[in-house]
């Protein structure tokens, strides 16, 4: 009972038992502000003997802060993209948790950056995750021009973002460098929007991976920007004609259809054509055949980008990109 009482302490009752100020306790407590070395030990001291923990919006004030993080959604995302997402956030919230942080979750609605203003403006927040970039980025514009910490989770163009991401295009060169060592030599690509970064990052793999072989790309095997599925049909339809012996997909999402017009066209798979792709989402996961795929760790990535974030809220320098690891995943579509 005694100890359920000391945990219901106030920052006048410390400041009453000590007989100093709340002034100087909340100095003692947010290690700014003067005060002499015994006092500040001796209020540590009697805080952590009797557990008080003082409550985030007295901790906030004492130290400027809000105790908040804004995580920003595209609301584009599909399907296919919901578990890559969630799979972050829990990274991002786990972080943020263990170091008294609570999310504020927005979404992202085209160059609209009403609810991103609101949030920044209105203090809400200490800093900013942006979970997805784009090559014409005014989430990133607009944060560039506020006086707070941003970090984004992929790739950006933009010079003096602090990015976290995973390393796209070594990934998709490492994936089609080894289609094309397993005698592929006419390997078509489908999918992803130009204006995400990402997508830059996976067609620059793809191409340094044929560079590097000697192998040249025939422009009529790729097709971009292309995500409907009558779009996706039509792209396979012409790299068929193109005699292709392997398409690789941007994501699943175009996987998915790129699987079911083979299956109507009565292609069988890996016998008559060879599949893969870049993302290895749970939607494939059972897919018969297996599909040769590119694997991420979604939390990894959210941790990481969180323990950046809370790394400049402090001040402190961190490096300007952080690139994680990939694992090449060979499976029976491409055999």
């Amino acid at each position: 009972m005694e100890q359920s009482n000391e945990k219901k302490l106030t920052i006048s009752d410390v400041a009453e038992a000590l007989g100093v100020s709340k002034t100087t306790v909340s100095r003692a407590i947010s290690g700014k502000g003067r005060i002499g070395k015994d006092t500040r030990e001796r209020v540590l001291t009697y805080i952590e003997k009797h557990n008080y923990k003082p409550n985030v919006l007295a901790k906030g004030l004492a130290q400027l802060k809000t105790y908040n993080i804004g995580v920003m959604l595209p609301e584009d995302y599909t399907v296919v993209d919901l578990p890559f997402f969630q799979s972050c956030l829990v990274g991002i919230e786990e972080t943020a948790i263990s170091m008294d942080y609570d999310i504020l979750l927005t979404m992202s609605r085209g160059r609209d950056c009403a609810q991103l203003m609101r949030m920044v403006e209105n203090h809400k927040v200490d800093g900013v995750i942006l979970m997805r970039t784009f090559t014409q980025d005014a989430h990133v514009e607009y944060l560039k021009t506020q006086n707070i910490p941003f970090v984004t989770v992929g790739s950006s163009n933009y010079q003096g973002v602090v990015q976290v991401d995973n390393d796209h295009r070594s990934a998709c060169r490492e994936l089609v460098s080894i289609l094309l060592m397993k005698n592929m030599k006419r390997i078509g690509l489908i999918g992803g929007i130009e204006s995400h970064v990402v997508t830059q990052s996976r067609i620059q793999g793809y191409m340094d991976a044929h560079k590097q072989a000697g192998v040249p790309v025939n422009q009529e095997t790729v097709y971009v920007n292309v995500e409907k599925e009558v779009m996706i049909e039509r792209a396979v339809e012409k790299i068929l004609a193109e005699g292709v012996d392997c398409i690789v997909c941007m994501d699943d999402a175009v996987c998915i259809h790129v699987l079911n017009k083979l299956r109507k066209e009565k292609i069988a798979i890996p016998d008559e054509m060879r599949v893969a792709s870049f993302y290895d989402s749970s939607i494939l996961r059972n897919n018969l055949p297996s599909i040769t795929s590119l694997s991420f760790n979604a939390r990894e990535l959210g941790v990481v980008t969180c323990k950046v974030l809370m790394e400049l809220i402090d001040g402190n320098d961190v490096k300007p990109q952080t690139l994680l690891g990939y694992e090449v995943i060979l499976k029976d579509s491409t055999k």
